[in-house]
């Protein structure tokens, strides 16, 4: 058998299996399942959407939802199988007493028929057994009056009275809300007897509800004082993070909290450590790198000084001063102005300067801000990202339009220029380094390739980025928005 029949084998196999499922679920019952199973399964994924939109999307709520959700559950089941059962207990022994004294009564009536005003048996009952006892003429019962929703007493009582007496009877637990009203009717009379209601049941709600409310308010001061304190470390690390994404410190931040915000907290600093030990081997690379290059480049100056002034002279002095430009660009962007620290800066005045460079180099230049100024960053490189961002829109256009924008939560500057602009498929591979493209607009004033790329790695290191868009002037429109 070779390849060929193995291969034909095993298609013929899949396609005999497919036109048997097809034929299964043409059939109209499983057709109908299989439609309700996807109903039911739709049915069941909007509900979880509905359940996930109204949870909590903070781990402080979270974590408080399920520390209570499930002991509150649990004292209600406690409370109300242990409780409940308990005190429906208590409510039949306490009804079966107040039926035994109202059968000993029946007897004392039955067994001295000599006390014919029963004054005897009224003392005996107010006096021994607390229940005020009077005779009424026989007569039919009253119609039975008006249930409460929880009758557990009435079920109690009623339940007593048939087994201990056995005679008809009438009980009222609502009419009058401290005592309770029994008639017995016997022979030639209907006796009426009145007993509180506390002798013959005991009510559970205020203390169940006490209970719950109780309980339920400790467990959740307790669990907010706990949670809050594990909390704050995360929120701590996070904002150790945040600062060090925006180039900032956080000198007050050390491990804190369980062993697991500490093991992360540890290792936040441990990386935050090599980043900064590698960001300074890395300038320290660089600077003596500058040294050594500028030493080469005075000489060649020194050299070209010496020699007689003539064309080719003047052309090797233009390529130095070309390199010279070319070497501190590099090292610009290699070093980032890592070493820089963040300050609290006038951004208004701060574009202002801008808008007033622009226009002293011909371009005509407007300046807005919205909101407050000051926002807190490394002012050199800052300066340097949006002087990039307006000499890039300087030279293809003659306009200029800056908007400033400060909320809560970010700082957004819009460059506008009535340029060219950038095509959309290039408007990210600008950002490249050392690229320069004819239409690109990211050449700097050296011709490395570098402004663009420089301007966004200085946003990026505030926690922020620079989109390119579309502007209203009819260029190009540089957005930098970084968080405050």
């Amino acid at each position: 058998m070779t390849s060929l029949d193995i291969t034909n084998g095993v298609r013929t196999v899949l396609t005999r299996l497919r036109e048997a499922w097809e034929w299964y679920d043409s059939i109209p019952p499983v057709r109908k399942i299989h439609s309700t199973l996807g109903q039911v399964a739709d049915g069941w994924r909007r509900i979880s959407r509905w359940i996930n939109s109204g949870m909590p999307k903070g781990l402080y709520a979270r974590a408080l939802l399920i520390i209570i959700a499930p002991m509150v559950i649990l004292q209600s089941v406690i409370a109300f199988v242990f409780m409940e059962r308990h005190w429906n207990v208590v409510t039949q022994r306490l009804s079966a007493s107040v039926v035994q004294d109202i059968a000993a009564l029946i007897d004392i009536y039955r067994g001295y028929p000599q006390d014919a005003d029963q004054t005897q048996i009224r003392r005996i009952a107010q006096d021994r057994l607390g229940l005020v006892v009077d005779f009424l003429p026989l007569a039919d019962m009253p119609p039975p009056g008006p249930k409460p929703f929880f009758s557990l007493l009435d079920q109690a009582l009623s339940d007593e009275l048939r087994r201990q007496i056995g005679r008809p009877y009438w009980i009222d637990t609502v009419g009058k809300s401290a005592l309770l009203e029994i008639r017995v009717q016997l022979d030639n009379t209907v006796m009426r007897v009145f007993a509180r209601r506390s002798a013959a049941y005991v009510s559970n709600s205020e203390i169940f509800l006490l209970w719950m409310v109780g309980t339920s308010t400790v467990l959740l001061i307790v669990a907010i004082i706990f949670l809050r304190n594990q909390i704050k470390p995360i929120l701590r690390l996070a904002d150790a993070a945040e600062s060090f994404g925006k180039g900032r410190e956080a000198p007050n931040f050390r491990p804190r909290g369980a062993r697991e915000v500490r093991r992360a907290a540890a290792a936040f600093i441990e990386m935050k450590t090599r980043i900064e030990r590698a960001m300074e081997q890395r300038t320290a690379m660089l600077a003596g790198v500058s040294h050594d290059l500028r030493t080469v480049l005075t000489r060649f100056k020194l050299e070209l000084a010496l020699i007689k002034d003539s064309p080719e002279v003047d052309a090797m002095k233009k390529d130095t001063d070309e390199m010279a430009r070319m070497l501190e660009a590099y090292l610009a962007f290699a070093r980032g102005d890592s070493g820089e620290t963040s300050a609290p800066t006038d951004m208004a005045e701060f574009l202002d300067e801008l808008r007033v460079d622009a226009e002293r180099h011909g371009h005509k230049t407007s300046v807005v801000f919205h909101g407050p100024p000051i926002v807190t960053v490394r002012p050199a490189a800052f300066k340097r990202c949006f002087s990039n961002l307006v000499s890039n829109a300087a030279r293809f256009a003659a306009s200029i339009a800056i908007v400033g924008h400060r909320d809560h939560r970010y700082l957004t500057v819009t460059i506008d220029d009535d340029g060219p602009g950038i095509p959309a498929n290039l408007r990210e591979e600008v950002f490249k380094p050392f690229l320069r493209l004819d239409d690109a607009r990211n050449q700097d004033e050296g011709g490395t390739g570098l402004g663009l790329a420089i301007a966004r790695d200085i946003a990026r290191s505030h926690g922020g980025d620079i989109t390119l868009g579309d502007s209203p002037l009819g260029g190009l429109r540089a957005t930098v928005r970084v968080p405050v």
